[in-house]
């Protein structure tokens, strides 16, 4: 079972579903990450994954490069989520 946000997500490059959170992985300056929305608490996670592409460790926003950033809210904005949650504290 899927949430409408999450199905929306998943149709944007990149991006998978699996039951009620949408996933993404995005490589750039040396470093991996996998972002991850949540539909049931309305929010996003961002993980920093490790050199040996199977370990992969939360990581606060203010880690995250900017572009990136502003990539996922266009995402969540075009999937009609709002892009505000990108930025809730969890």
């Amino acid at each position: 079972m899927t949430d409408d946000a999450v199905d929306a997500l998943a149709e944007r490059e990149g991006w998978t579903a699996e039951g009620f959170a949408a996933r993404v992985h995005y490589r750039g300056d040396g470093d991996r990450y996998s972002i991850e929305y949540y539909a049931p608490s309305d929010c996003v996670l961002y993980w920093r994954v490790k050199g040996d592409g199977e370990t992969a460790v939360p990581v606060g926003r203010d880690t995250v490069p900017d572009p990136l950033r502003a990539r996922i809210r266009e995402d969540l904005a075009a999937a009609g989520v709002d892009p505000g949650v990108e930025d809730r504290p969890l």
